[in-house]
Order: structure tokens, then sequence, then C-alpha cells
């Protein structure tokens, strides 16, 4: 039976186009995510995201469904989920 930690999402590194990595847990990507979206223009975002009405159903879509944002002139984020060893 597999452990529910595999389940745990909890730490996330964070790639933005300048590539230097930074670790970051759930509340900080989403507060990077949410500045990323204010920024950008609502005819600009991904398609699947221009239907939420607010930023924070964007931000959490993006969490759950994605890995990655063209923020256009400002390059593509990523972010993937790390599990760190104590």
């Amino acid at each position: 039976m597999p452990s529910s930690m595999m389940y745990y999402e909890d730490t996330y590194v964070v790639l933005p186009p300048d590539m230097q990595e930074r670790f970051v847990n759930q509340p900080e990507l989403e507060q990077i995510l949410h500045d990323l979206l204010v920024e950008i223009e609502h005819q600009d975002l991904p398609t699947d995201l221009q239907n939420l009405t607010t930023i924070n159903e964007q931000v959490q879509r993006l969490i759950k469904t994605a890995c990655d944002l063209d923020c256009g002139d400002r390059g593509t984020w990523q972010w993937y989920v790390v599990r760190l060893d104590k």
C-alpha cells in the first residue's frame, strides 16, 4: 500500500525565466502565480483560465493542472512539486 506522503504536496521548485530555481511552499507559490496573473491581459491568459472569474480560481487551476505559465515578455515560469527528505 502506498504511503500517504506520496500524495502530500507542500514544497515546490519554481523556475523563473532566468532559471534561478527557488524552493517555495504552497502559499508562496500561490502568491507568485497571483502576482504573475495580475500583470497578464485577460485575452493573453491560457484558454482554460479565461472562463474563471477570480485570480484565486485561476491560481488554483494552474497549481492543479499545469506546471508552466507563459507570461509573454516576462518569459515562461515553471513549477514542480518536490519532496524533500529530512
